[in-house]
């Protein structure tokens, strides 16, 4: 799977042991800075709101968002949701949690959803191997979560102590180095996503891919970019929890591979596997938004809601 090759080429070559202030900095921006939230268009469901917005991103353009609203003043929980990359799906951007997110609203949470750097109008991916733009668009999206919590502790209808991540595949990976980078959030949930870099390179994919793409050039290009492990963050994500939802039916990542980054998640911790392709399915889902329920202290949501949440589908994997 191409996605899941991405994970593996952003890899470190020596293990650190803990996190360090050189590590962290690669992650700063100007907290200071102007977020300039622009308002587009607006749909309600109900009584929730939806908000089409977008966002100054501290590395450049702006992040489109949807930002959902349950009725009332608050002070609610909120959860920041992060999309998968699967590349021919019409949910390879904010969509893919929307309505995930809008019957979480009625139980009093409100939800930012944001497209990465690879959803947005304007974007031209490099499909060379081993090339820059793809460390950079990493980095622009892990500062760009962060900033995305700026928006929602500046509105007083936000409670800034109950506050979750949700990511799916390439963004449970996002999720992996904020857990060890933002403070500010209360819970993590990471969909069957990559988590470390040595566990990937103990893998035969690893090194096949190492392999066609020649050995010294694939080695000069992981060690510049050594410090690009989510391994190094998530394995100090304490105090915060950490939810991990893996998949059985996936074509390279198998459970074993799963059960090994889960080794390195610091405590507290979840891990459950599906029986289920990359996109998970409904006992995923119920299991997630229970645990959403449970960390952010608001009111389950009842069969009738979760029963309204369509599954994910997944096409074909791409050639």
């Amino acid at each position: 799977m191409r996605l899941l090759l991405i994970f593996i080429l952003l890899i470190g070559v020596s293990p650190i042991l803990a996190q360090n202030a050189d590590l962290l900095r690669r992650f700063d921006y100007d907290h200071a800075s102007a977020l300039d939230v622009k308002e587009i268009a607006l749909e309600r469901r109900g009584e929730i709101t939806i908000h089409d917005v977008s966002y100054a991103s501290p590395k450049g353009g702006r992040v489109p968002a949807y930002l959902v609203v349950p009725k009332g003043k608050g002070p609610f929980a909120a959860v920041i949701w992060g999309h998968w990359y699967w590349e021919n799906s019409p949910m390879r951007n904010r969509k893919e949690f929307l309505d995930e997110a809008v019957a979480l609203a009625h139980s009093g949470v409100v939800s930012l959803l944001t497209d990465g750097p690879v959803a947005r109008p304007g974007h031209v991916e490099n499909r060379e191997p081993l090339n820059d733009q793809q460390a950079d668009d990493l980095v622009q999206q892990i500062v760009d979560m962060r900033r995305g919590v700026d928006l929602l502790v500046a509105r007083k209808d936000v409670d800034p102590k109950r506050i979750a991540y949700v990511g799916h595949s390439y963004n449970a990976t996002v999720g992996g180095f904020l857990s060890g980078i933002e403070r500010r959030f209360k819970a993590f949930v990471l969909m069957a996503g990559g988590l470390s870099d040595e566990v990937d390179m103990k893998t035969k994919a690893f090194e096949e891919y190492r392999q066609k793409i020649g050995p010294a050039r694939y080695d000069a290009f992981i060690a510049k970019y050594a410090w690009l492990d989510p391994g190094k963050f998530v394995s100090h994500a304490a105090p915060t929890v950490v939810f991990m939802q893996y998949a059985t039916q996936e074509k390279d990542l198998t459970p074993e591979w799963a059960r090994q980054y889960a080794a390195i998640v610091s405590e507290p911790k979840r891990f459950k596997l599906y029986d289920a392709p990359h996109a998970l399915n409904a006992e995923a889902r119920r299991d997630r938004l229970a645990f959403l329920s449970e960390q952010l202290k608001v009111k389950p949501l009842s069969a009738a809601q979760l029963a309204s949440i369509p599954d994910l589908y997944q096409p074909p994997e791409p050639n």
